[in-house]
């Protein structure tokens, strides 16, 4: 195997070492096998190049080919003409793949499912577009040191990302996998190229030398690689965000008012920033539902709380279930359920992440990209998708479970109780000495359920007031039992968090309550039915709905036990005429009829449990932005060509006019006509004088008499201005440099020409020319560095 095939090798499995610091972020790691193949794919397409061979700047052109269509073969083949070739419909599905990637990455806890194809998008065009690097820098360019910088990248945004801790071993692979590239290149194969970070070119008689310096800067770029990768991941956010990870913050406007707990971003998004006097509707809802009062719009389930903040535990989603979706997790055979039809028509400004539905439900038709959810059975918007204008069906239960049955619920298991019962260390005892007041003659968790639910909502003296800041802190709960005010997030969120301190698994649902009915005979749901509520789980039952806010919904009929004398309002009669007389403060205890809802008199409660998102937007932007980067793209292939253009005109346009010119000017077109020759394959060589160089492009390039006679009068200007005492000005050496260059593309085959301009090899000296000046720098710096030790050793 020859040296340039063993450091492509070693530049393919560095690569792959890298890239195994990512396989902690998403399961099943499959995925990497795949990255694997179009991997040697690439390295394989690169070596056949060099060997044929190609310039280099036609090597990367061609991998980087190779490479989109791999990509679009894997991730684009229905998009692509004949599977295989990207057009602008290919473009727009990785795009939207891309899109649909950064969504996931903001949904999914890790790690996240292989199934979402824009992560695994992200994951192999990544490793592709980093092995390409690795191989352009370390095998076409001969230089592995910097090769480390990329291999670098990838494994810090993998050590960011990353949430576990074995950071450790996955550096050490990466760092193993990097060395092995150093070591690989040999310090021949390195020093011939002459021009390297830190090295210059070797000279006669000073081989041992002209490997020092390469070796040296790969040594100190390879340390310094390793150092920063153990720093730059500390630097990093890491991915710790579920379904809702963009509104994991609590909200609001401090701590005043109240006391009240924080809440997740989608709880409070509206109460700044709508006008709470304009009841716009929301929804339209038809429904074959015969009791409208239990017609909960639930949107997501909050189950996680850390003491500030309620928010949806890291879950992962799946593709919408066909046909009826699976039973509600705890819910028995014996309990008695019916099935409700709904369609429901969102407002054409309504964007909303969540698709609002009865709970639970059992089928879905929605039309556009949506995922499940399956622990809460929600559905969410998938590659920007969302409830802007749109109309669905669903079939829900309603489960009618009794008194009795859940009375008689069996305990939980273990581990359901560990999940929904957890609570933190900082939570007030007040919270947990008030729970166990409420509910002292409950004989069981049902029972403590009720008492909870009616200590809120009828006999705790709390008061409805929607102009209660939303608050934060470890005591937030505290001040909402002693200051009794608040809307339904408070309420929701207190008895969610005592039903938990008695050992009752409770989370909290948001959407919307009941709207108002029509004369057409659907139910308008408007932006003050936003609404949150606690859910409670029974055994053989599931997640059932309490409400515990007064004044709002209507309590569900098994919150009425059969005792006499219970005080829970009837649930035949809305909630809001639970009380007979108006509170000294009509803007929180005043009752509100029906009529009274559709004529707008009531004060009701804000928006601010109602997630919504904002709109599309203008679309002009995307196609701008597109623009751009394909005219990026188009400057970036074309560049080469760019250069040439530019200096070929600058050297054949600098006519000399005075004998001080003849020296530049006349190097200047010799240096173009090689050039042109080096581009239409002639390579140079720096050891032969002018007058050889000039027999053989003329030999090789097959010139005519004319072009072989200009050639020569080149050739024997430069040994004039070279060895004349007196150097001349000779006319006519940019005609003659063009009448040369004519003859040469005349005897060119078609393939070559086409090279030659749009990637010619000469464009390698502007590597070289950086190289040069990063080597000047450097000396420079070097040669200040003892000047200042001894202004400081004098200054101290």
């Amino acid at each position: 195997m020859s040296g340039r095939a063993r450091l492509a090798l070693c530049a393919w499995a560095a690569t792959l070492a890298a890239a195994c610091a990512l396989l902690p972020l998403v399961d099943p790691a499959t995925w990497i096998l795949q990255a694997a193949v179009l991997l040697a794919v690439q390295s394989g397409v690169g070596a056949v190049a060099r060997r044929v061979p190609l310039a280099r700047p036609l090597t990367i052109a061609v991998q980087a080919l190779v490479t989109l269509m791999l990509l679009t073969l894997v991730f684009a083949r229905r998009q692509a003409l004949a599977g295989l070739v990207p057009g602008p419909q290919a473009f727009q599905h990785f795009a939207d793949l891309l899109r649909q990637g950064g969504d996931d990455i903001a949904r999914y806890a890790i790690p996240a499912p292989l199934e979402s194809d824009g992560i695994r998008l992200m994951l192999v065009g990544g490793v592709l577009v980093v092995g390409l690097l690795v191989d352009t820098l370390a095998v076409t360019f001969r230089s592995a040191a910097p090769a480390g910088l990329p291999l670098l990248a990838l494994y810090s945004v993998a050590a960011g990302l990353s949430e576990g801790g074995a950071e450790w071993l996955w550096f050490l692979v990466a760092a193993a996998g990097y060395l092995t590239l150093l070591l690989a290149e040999g310090r021949d194969r390195l020093s011939q190229w002459g021009r390297v970070f830190g090295g210059a070119p070797r000279a006669l008689g000073g081989e041992q030398g002209g490997a020092v310096a390469p070796v040296r800067t790969g040594r100190r770029i390879g340390a310094f690689a390793l150092g920063i990768a153990l720093v730059v991941p500390l630097a990093l956010p890491a991915m710790d965000g579920g379904l809702l990870d963009n509104a994991r913050t609590g909200g609001g406007s401090g701590t005043g008012g109240g006391g009240t707990i924080s809440a997740v971003n989608p709880l409070v998004s509206l109460r700044d920033s709508l006008n709470v006097n304009e009841d716009r509707q929301v929804l339209s809802v038809q429904t074959d539902s015969e009791d409208l009062s239990d017609l909960y719009l639930r949107i997501v389930s909050l189950d996680d709380f850390d003491g500030t903040t309620w928010k949806p535990s890291k879950r992962h989603i799946t593709a919408v279930p066909e046909g009826t979706f699976p039973t509600p997790a705890g819910l028995g055979p014996d309990i008695r359920r019916t099935e409700t039809r709904t369609l429901v028509s969102a407002a054409d400004w309504y964007a909303q992440d969540w698709l609002p539905m009865p709970y639970p439900p059992s089928g879905v038709r929605v039309a556009g990209n949506w995922r499940y959810e399956p622990v809460g059975m929600t559905l969410v918007g998938d590659h920007g998708q969302n409830t802007r204008g749109l109309k669905y069906e669903v079939r829900s239960l309603n489960v009618q479970p009794t008194a009795e049955q859940l009375a008689a619920a069996p305990r939980p298991s273990a581990a359901l109780r560990r999940e929904y019962t957890e609570l933190p260390d900082s939570l007030p005892e007040v919270v947990r000495r008030t729970a166990r007041e409420v509910t002292a003659g409950a004989a069981n968790p049902y029972e403590q359920a009720v008492e909870l639910q009616e200590y809120f909502a009828v006999n705790g003296g709390f008061e409805y007031d929607t102009q209660v800041k939303v608050g934060s802190g470890s005591d937030a709960i505290a001040r909402f039992l002693k200051d009794k005010e608040g809307f339904c997030v408070h309420f929701s969120f207190a008895m969610a968090v005592m039903a938990r301190s008695l050992d009752i698994p409770a989370r909290v649902a948001v959407g919307f309550a009941p709207g108002s009915p029509q004369a057409d005979g659907s139910v308008s749901v408007g932006l003050r039915d936003a609404h949150a509520w606690p859910e409670v789980y029974f055994e053989g039952v599931g997640w059932t709905r309490f409400e515990p806010t007064p004044t709002r919904g209507s309590a569900p009929a098994y919150t009425i036990p059969d005792a006499p004398g219970s005080s829970v309002p009837d649930p035949a009669l809305p909630s809001q005429d639970a009380e007979t007389e108006p509170s000294a403060a009509p803007s929180t205890s005043e009752t509100c009829s029906a009529q009274d809802k559709k004529l707008d008199a009531c004060d009701s409660e804000t928006a601010a449990a109602l997630p919504v998102t904002g709109g599309d937007g203008p679309k002009w932007y995307a196609a701008a932005a597109w623009a751009l980067a394909g005219l990026v793209v188009l400057l970036i292939l074309l560049a080469p060509m760019l250069w040439r253009l530019r200096t070929r005109a600058v050297r054949l346009g600098a006519h000399g006019r005075t004998e001080a010119d003849a020296g530049p000017h006349t190097l200047a077109v010799w240096q173009e006509l090689n050039d042109t020759a080096w581009d239409l394959g002639i390579l140079p060589e720096q050891s032969q004088t002018p007058r050889g160089a000039a027999l053989r492009i003329v030999r090789l390039g097959q010139l005519d008499p004319a072009g072989a006679a200009a050639v020569h009068r080149v050739a024997d200007a430069v040994e004039q201005v070279l060895y004349a005492p007196r150097p001349r000005l000779t006319a006519g050496l940019t005609e003659d440099v063009r009448l040369a260059s004519a003859g040469l593309r005349g005897t060119a085959g078609r393939g070559t020409l086409l090279r030659a301009r749009f990637a010619p090899r000469s464009a390698v000296r502007v590597t070289w020319a950086v190289s040069d000046r990063w080597t000047a720098l450097r000396r420079r710096a070097a040669a200040a560095r003892p000047a200042w030790r001894r202004a400081s050793g004098q200054q101290g």
